[in-house]
């Protein structure tokens, strides 16, 4: 079948009908009700759907579509697929808390990707952003979830041959650069970053040294590529989870610990905490069946995945100033107190 081009043909009866019944056969959706739609990029629609019968066991009736519709989501469907992917190929098979998928398929044809999954507002969850309260104890368990997801990859050849986890840093580099990063950093959003670190070519060079790097990396595992506070949510039983797994690809470890750690907390949070959320990572790999890096080596390698999320964070245009204000004072501190620009350098 088909993927939509509109999200009003995804949205009837009859499609999803057929869309879902792989996963629950005889299923005949006969209403659907449409709820919010948040739409950027991609499009982000809440929904709940009746069916002759009930609905079947095991799935839930309010359900979230994610797709690419629009004269913007179209222009940027092929990004989109990673993330398709990893709902439809791996997810299950890492054993990593994150949404429940019912649906993931991209079409041959248009490239369209489109994953529904199960509403986790409608279940008591919550999405973060940078502005939430957490704690170290609750980066402790997203590390675990990490841990879960790394260990589970761990130089799989079955990943080596995916791809669509092909090593894609540098990409990010051929789009924005300097001058994104100097407008950010020259204005009010990047006023809580430290002098030291607020030179945008040293960016830019930290992070192509760190691209090249990650790119012929071993050992290496499957990273979500975009773990920061923002890319959580609290599921129902009050337990951190991710999601918004579009830089999805083949990469080194730190790149998502480094990161997660910087962007998840505030600096004197971090400062006290990090070491123990570290050595707390390690041993959830080590559990996992990884034989893991040695201390020292982890603890230099960590501020790699710092200059990932500032590198990001710097040249982040479409989001909510207050939200990147906040994450690049984190990420430029925890790079200031890491020295990784003369590091990568």
């Amino acid at each position: 079948m088909t993927v939509p081009d509109t999200l009003e043909e995804l949205l009837s009866p009859t499609w999803l009908s057929a869309a879902l019944a792989p996963r629950f056969p005889g299923i005949r959706v006969t209403a659907v009700t449409p709820g919010p739609v948040i739409s950027r990029v991609s499009t982000n629609a809440r929904f709940r759907i009746d069916c002759a019968g009930g609905v079947p066991e095991g799935l839930s009736p309010d359900l979230c579509v994610k797709g690419y519709f629009g004269d913007t989501g179209i222009a940027s469907r092929q990004a989109g697929e990673p993330e398709v992917l990893f709902y439809r190929d791996l997810a299950a098979a890492t054993g990593v808390r994150t949404l429940r998928c019912v649906y993931a398929e991209v079409d041959p044809v248009t490239r369209h990707g489109v994953v529904i999954t199960e509403d986790v507002v409608a279940e008591g969850g919550a999405f973060l952003d940078a502005r939430d309260d957490f704690t170290p104890d609750q980066v402790a368990e997203s590390l675990e979830q990490l841990a879960t997801l790394h260990a589970a990859t761990w130089g799989d050849p079955r990943c080596a041959a995916a791809d669509w986890l092909t090593p894609r840093l540098a990409r990010t580099l051929q789009a924005r650069g300097v001058p994104e990063i100097r407008g950010n950093f020259d204005g009010p959003i990047g006023a809580g970053v430290p002098r030291e670190v607020a030179d945008p070519q040293r960016l830019v060079d930290a992070y192509r040294a760190l691209a090249a790097h990650v790119a012929a990396a071993s050992p290496w595992t499957v990273i979500h590529g975009d773990a920061h506070v923002g890319n959580l949510y609290i599921d129902g039983g009050g337990k951190p989870a991710l999601l918004d797994w579009q830089l999805v690809q083949r990469g080194a470890w730190y790149v998502d610990v480094g990161y997660h750690i910087a962007s998840s907390l505030p600096v004197e949070d971090r400062r006290g905490a990090e070491d123990a959320l570290l050595r707390h990572y390690l041993s959830r790999l080590a559990a996992g069946g990884v034989d893991a890096p040695a201390w020292d080596d982890a603890r230099r390698d960590v501020g790699c995945g710092i200059v990932h999320g500032f590198f990001l964070w710097g040249i982040t245009l479409k989001v909510e100033p207050a939200i990147i204000s906040t994450l690049l004072h984190r990420l430029g501190t925890a790079a200031a107190d890491h020295d990784v620009l003369s590091t990568m350098g």
